[in-house]
């Protein structure tokens, strides 16, 4: 969700980034921007041994963060409307984001889906592909009409477990090996794909 249809990943970044620089230390946003992209949670792991600060500051900060978009959320992502639009089935969403936060920013950014799945739902995380299943067998779909547009590598690889083609949104300067049939910088780029 964060990163394909709610532009979270500059907060981010900026949060994490701004922890580091409270302890004295020079970071770029970009510097962080290429860790969030594999998994938040590796992320603040790998800060906090390469800094020597404790990782509970960036989860606090991370936390803080998510207390903020409850009142003021991140924007949708460019193009997601349109996107959302153009298709002609179901817009269906597989989220590692607890519920009440999904559905929050869901709800705050005025974005409708047709169902939701999220992992602290007591799913398990991508890249297995049970969230992805259940949905498909939850709407009665075939996984070769369907394609999933996700912007980390786990989220293809999920995908494809399930039978279904994947797209690959990529942040621009940060490329990610993956095996997405598709790889795509701006969601403009997958409208063709969508009839």
């Amino acid at each position: 969700m964060g990163g394909t249809i709610v532009n979270t990943y500059p907060q981010l970044d900026a949060a994490l980034a701004d922890v580091i620089r409270s302890h004295g230390h020079d970071v770029e946003d970009h510097d962080v921007a290429l860790l969030t992209r594999r998994s938040t949670g590796e992320a603040i792991s790998t800060l906090a041994v390469r800094h020597e600060i404790d990782a509970s500051e960036f989860r606090a900060a991370e936390a803080a963060l998510k207390e903020h978009w409850r009142t003021s959320p991140p924007p949708p992502m460019p193009g997601i409307r349109e996107a959302m639009a153009r298709v002609s089935g179901l817009n269906l969403v597989v989220t590692h984001r607890e519920r009440a936060s999904a559905e929050s920013l869901l709800a705050s950014l005025r974005i409708v889906v047709d169902d939701l799945i999220c992992a602290p739902d007591g799913h398990p995380r991508k890249p297995d592909p049970t969230m992805d299943l259940i949905l498909l067998e939850r709407h009665g779909l075939d996984a070769r009409d369907c394609i999933a547009v996700g912007d980390r590598p786990l989220d293809a690889t999920a995908a494809h477990a399930a039978g279904i083609a994947a797209v690959l949104l990529q942040t621009p300067r940060i490329p990610l090996e993956n095996d997405a049939e598709y790889q795509i910088e701006h969601l403009a780029e997958l409208l063709p794909l969508l009839g």
